[in-house]
């Protein structure tokens, strides 16, 4: 009986070397070198076995398959961090968006709501009535402008006439003068004469 344990002993020994040194010769698959994780991990699901409720793995692939996962997980760890210092980032720049956002609604608010008026001697006026009362004052400058023009065409037409006039009456008293002088010469003549006659007599 002792004899028949160490037979299967010897025997188990014999395997489980066996079975060593043939895992050790064996390459590693391409699947587990290649592959993303989960055809890794299926690949080792198809690969394996289950006795007693449990999975044999190699040792070789089990370690491949867990520093895989653990390279990945450091690489998405790697990707998180960098993807939240992308989103702190972006927060960061839609928070200054949102004040800029906010300013130009403010300032856009103002211009509409000036959009209509027009600043006068400090006084806000609405255009409409601005443009109301600058027509009504060009419109009484021209009127008046109007008026002035025919009130000068008017005088300047008095004015040619009277120039006229006084030139007729000068005329006139020019020759009136010398009709008088005249006649005065001649009534002193005539008197002259007359007391020449008398003094002849």
């Amino acid at each position: 009986m002792n004899h028949l344990s160490f037979k299967h002993l010897l025997a188990s020994v014999v395997i489980s070397f066996t079975v060593v040194q043939a895992f050790g010769q064996t390459s590693m698959p391409e699947e587990l070198t290649k592959s993303p994780i989960r055809e890794q991990i299926d690949y080792i699901e198809k690969k394996t076995r289950i006795y007693d409720n449990f999975r044999a793995i190699r040792e070789d692939m089990f370690r491949k398959v867990n520093n895989n996962i653990l390279d990945t997980l450091s690489a998405e760890k790697g990707r998180v961090t960098e993807l939240t210092k992308l989103t702190a980032s972006l927060n960061v720049k839609n928070d200054s968006l949102d004040v800029l956002l906010e300013s130009v609604r403010n300032d856009l608010a103002v211009v509409t709501s000036s959009k209509n008026k027009i600043e006068v001697l400090g006084l806000e006026v609405n255009k409409k009535a601005y443009n109301g009362i600058m027509w009504t004052l060009i419109g009484g400058l021209l009127f008046i402008m109007a008026l002035g023009f025919l009130i000068f065409r008017r005088n300047l037409v008095v004015l040619n006439r009277t120039e006229k006039d006084l030139k007729e009456l000068k005329d006139e008293f020019a020759a009136y003068k010398q009709f008088s002088r005249q006649a005065r010469e001649k009534l002193e003549m005539d008197n002259f004469r007359a007391l020449q006659k008398l003094k002849g007599k």
